[in-house]
């Protein structure tokens, strides 16, 4: 129905109830005598009804009365109404008040005859005021509220408005509400809104002692986080909504295994943050991720604090198309740099990218957006990086191109030393020469002690831009990572991939462990490195204690609604070639210095022996393409003597060197030392671990049985 019309048949409601609310007010105030009564509705009653209805309905056109949705009307609404109309009978009673004193009448006399002669107006009585306002707000009020209290029948006599016990609910899912605030009663809204034909909502649990045994929105509050297994067999629950938005880290760890040990069905509603981003619309019900289980609180960075060097500058990214190259661009973005230039091998994941930088762009057409430009390349062909470099001349250089994956390098040593090792090269002299202000390097916790061909190429990459950054007026740095969760490759998606065909999930082993961090985390890294950059740091960020992969694969098999082992089956495979057991963050010579964020650390620099950097450049340059694995290891290991030396494959060292007192805590991570857990039976290995003091280097010496 067109807006206008919908107004129009309101205002003609509402003048009927105004004038039934005026008549009701006099009959009320003198239906005991019925001479005054048939004095007032001829005089007084008829200017109070022509005042009222021109006056209530402009003071309701004034307050918005008649641009509400009042499907979903409110408190809000209410207060309007009654607001509205006090102040609209407040004018009538003045209006007519004055006409008394204009129009005076003689007082009407009860049993007089002369009292249907009266001429000029009585004055009104002030309780003829007040029953009008009261009639006019309920009146109105009931009119507008009535639509929503027909639907919340409906759905009563559906038992959706009911608490069922056991099965049976009318068909419908019982779905419990973690948290009794306002998330929860937006989740119950959204539950009666979307999903009344498919979920019923038994009851909230609540920490709260003042919630225990009230309702919200005619739901109880049923027990507390300690009560969920209970609630869960009583009602027969087979969901479980978490509606606390602003919990995160360890307390919201807490409340998401008691939910999985109840093996029913889990969602999370999205952060407010969300709803405002664009990223969830109201309606949504989000699955509960892995990112929610991190056994830590996410970082937060000072990304507007630090950013600016990023602002009216050309900004260069490689592996653009990646999972941590996009979600770079997409934090690039908001801060105004002059222009984006998005690079890669992968047509497809380049013009993915683009695409969806370009639609963001047109749904922000107000605000300051970057020129796109899209570029195919492959990192390592000279002429074309030169071209690029000359074309845009970038200030500021993002380097994420990367071949990652460790069983496929392992397969493939020459193109993990020709992509990681020649392609940064090209970058980082590419930089050099075109004077790039700064120039970041995506490394990996894997390039520590490396024992895979993908980890050494790592290291000797963060070798290359801290040989050229030593003698360059580029600011070169590196940032290692440990394991993303959700990118392209890793394990998560593996894992939900493997859950939804049916299992089996394979783990490597019930004793491999990761560090991890999410996607938003590895990129603002990247971005608050900039900024911090001085030439020549590795950046490392406290990501908290490593991860079992094994828990992670419970977890996700829970978070589905199954039952490990009885629905889903893990097989244990056996550790991949150039896999450890354990990550590091740090080679034993480098230890950490703290830096102005908490969390972010800079590994000390090692010697980098500049003529052999050098000399594995110019190998790859003749013939990279046609070196064997074993001369691949053999240039490696000219650069990194221990790599691939059994007696220090499997060392385990979390961090070294030592740190200001005031941030000691947050360095706890990245300076304790582990002990080894023995490796399976089945690969007849062992390891020794012999640690002296924490900071020194903990040998260790491998044999086999």
């Amino acid at each position: 129905m067109p807006h206008w019309k919908r107004t129009m048949l309101l205002m003609a409601l509402d003048a009927a109830l105004i004038n039934i609310a005026v008549f009701g007010s006099f009959y009320l105030r003198f239906y005991e005598d019925s001479i005054q009564l048939e004095s007032y509705l001829s005089t007084t009653y008829i200017c109070a009804a022509i005042v009222a209805t021109v006056v209530l309905l402009v003071v309701y056109r004034f307050v918005g009365l008649y641009h509400s949705i009042w499907r979903y009307a409110s408190v809000r609404e209410l207060v309007s109404i009654a607001g509205g109309s006090g102040i609209g009978v407040l004018i009538m009673v003045g209006i007519v008040y004055g006409m008394s004193l204009v129009m005076p009448a003689p007082p009407v006399i009860s049993g007089s005859p002369v009292a249907l002669e009266i001429t000029g107006i009585p004055r009104m009585p002030h309780s003829v005021g007040v029953l009008c306002w009261l009639m006019v707000a309920g009146l109105v009020g009931f009119s507008r509220f009535l639509p929503r209290v027909q639907q919340m029948g409906a759905r009563m006599r559906e038992g959706n408005g009911a608490l069922p016990q056991g099965n049976g609910s009318c068909g419908l899912k019982p779905v419990l509400i973690i948290g009794a605030g306002d998330a929860g009663a937006l989740a119950l809204r959204e539950l009666r809104n979307y999903h009344d034909q498919e979920r019923v909502a038994v009851g909230f649990v609540d920490d709260s002692a003042e919630k225990l045994h009230l309702k919200l929105q005619g739901i109880p509050v049923l027990g507390t986080r300690h009560d969920i297994a209970r609630i869960v067999e009583e009602y027969d629950v087979e969901e479980i909504i978490i509606a606390l938005p602003s919990v995160t880290g360890e307390p919201l760890r807490e409340i998401i295994n008691l939910c999985q040990d109840t093996h029913v069905s889990l969602k999370i509603l999205p952060r407010v943050y969300d709803f405002l981003s664009g990223d969830v619309t109201v309606s949504t019900l989000r699955e509960v991720q892995v990112e929610d289980l991190l056994q830590r609180n996410a970082v937060s960075l000072e990304l507007n604090e630090v950013a600016g060097y990023l602002k009216d500058q050309v900004v260069l990214v490689t592996g653009a198309g990646g999972s941590i190259g996009s979600e770079l661009c997409r934090q690039l973005v908001r801060f105004n740099p002059a222009q984006l230039i998005l690079t890669g091998h992968g047509e497809n994941s380049i013009f993915d990218i683009e695409q969806e930088l370009r639609a963001l762009s047109q749904k922000a057409p107000n605000k300051m957006w970057p020129a796109l430009a899209a570029v195919i390349m492959d990192i390592r062909d000279v002429c074309k990086v030169g071209r690029v470099f000359a074309e845009y001349r970038p200030g500021v250089v993002f380097h994420a191109a990367a071949h990652k994956h460790v069983p496929l390098m392992e397969d493939n040593p020459e193109q993990a030393m020709l992509n990681n090792i020649l392609g940064t090269h090209v970058l980082a002299r590419a930089a050099h020469d075109f004077h790039v202000n700064k120039f970041v390097l995506v490394s990996s916790d894997k390039a520590v002690n490396p024992t895979s061909i993908m980890g050494a190429t790592k290291r000797v990459a963060e070798m290359v831009i801290q040989d050229l950054g030593a003698r360059s007026h580029t600011q070169f740095a590196a940032v290692r990572f440990g394991n993303v969760l959700g990118s392209r490759g890793s394990v998560v998606p593996t894992f939900k991939r493997q859950i939804a065909a049916g299992g089996p999930v394979t783990v490597t082993d019930p004793e491999m462990t990761r560090y991890f961090m999410t996607i938003p985390e590895a990129s603002q890294l990247v971005i608050q490195a900039g900024a911090m950059a001085e030439g020549g740091e590795i950046f490392i960020l406290d990501m908290g204690r490593p991860v079992k992969i094994v828990d992670l694969a419970k977890d996700l098999i829970r978070l589905s609604g199954l039952k490990e082992e009885k629905d889903i089956q893990i097989v244990y495979t056996g550790v991949r070639p150039g896999e450890k057991l354990y990550e590091e963050l740090l080679t034993a010579e480098e230890g950490t210095r703290s830096t102005r964020h908490e969390r972010i650390f800079i590994a000390r620099a090692s010697r980098v022996d500049a003529g052999a950097v050098e000399g594995l450049i110019d190998v790859l340059k003749e013939k990279g393409g046609e070196l064997e694995p074993d001369q691949v290891v053999g240039e490696l290991q000219k650069l990194l003597p221990d790599f691939r030396e059994e007696c220090c494959e499997g060392v385990r060292i979390e961090g070294q060197g030592s740190k200001s007192s005031q941030n000691s805590e947050s360095s706890q991570s990245l300076q304790s030392v582990q002990n080894l857990q023995s490796l399976p039976n089945t690969r007849k290995e062992s390891y020794i671990h012999d640690t002296d003091t924490i900071g020194q280097h903990g040998c260790c010496a491998y044999s086999k049985d």
